[in-house]
């Protein structure tokens, strides 16, 4: 693995990165070799619930899924923000019970996932998805132990670059999502941010990777 994309809806298939694969349990495809999968809190279907919640128990029993989402809180849509918290809880219970790391939608909910991960205490690593925020934002959930991904906004917003840079090293991904740039791209610009070459940023996001992915194995 030379690269790892974090969180991408996209499967490139492509020899040298590893692409956590974004699945929603009602459109699972076999085919993709690593995913994560998770309830998003746009598309919860009370209805489903029950149905999509097995599902997400039986793959996230396999080797092939690495992680449970994206699942989270946004505070910007019309879904009732107390159905989506109950959904985001059920979801970090299986989390915990399958040893699972947590990739994180949050939308100007920074405060109520921070409050879940303390009350719940949840143990696995949980990952803030496309992080765009201040430091003000990022140093709270670092203390709070989360993990940080970059993509789209370290793309388009250079107010991020002092963001990323102040972000410890063993604390980041960085992924793709939905975005035309490839994975290569991000690593680029992210290793100009860090002062890093390619092969140095490579090797430290795969330590990473191994700390987060396959020390819970263990």
């Amino acid at each position: 693995m030379k690269y790892f994309n974090f969180h991408t809806h996209q499967f490139t298939n492509q020899p040298d990165v590893l692409e956590l694969v974004n699945q929603y349990p009602k459109d699972f495809d076999e085919t993709i070799p690593f995913y994560s999968i998770g309830i998003h809190p746009w598309y919860i279907d009370e209805n489903r619930l029950d149905e999509d919640l097995k599902i997400m128990e039986e793959k996230l029993q396999t080797q092939n899924c690495l992680a449970i989402g994206e699942c989270g809180l946004d505070k910007r849509i019309e879904m009732p923000l107390d159905l989506q918290i109950s959904v985001f809880e059920q979801q970090l219970v299986l989390a915990e019970k399958y040893k699972k790391p947590v990739v994180i939608h949050c939308v100007a909910a920074f405060q109520e996932v921070i409050a879940i991960k303390k009350n719940k205490k949840i143990s696995v690593p949980m990952i803030i998805h496309g992080f765009s925020k201040n430091w003000q934002v990022a140093e709270q959930l670092l203390t709070a132990g989360f993990y940080l991904s970059f993509g789209k906004y370290l793309l388009k917003n250079p107010d991020l670059k002092t963001v990323f840079q102040n972000v410890p090293n063993d604390r980041f991904f960085l992924e793709t999502d939905t975005i035309e740039e490839s994975i290569k791209e991000v690593y680029e610009l992210a290793s100009e941010y860090k002062g890093f070459n390619i092969k140095e940023l490579q090797d430290l996001i795969s330590i990473n990777y191994r700390n987060i992915f396959e020390q819970l194995k263990m």
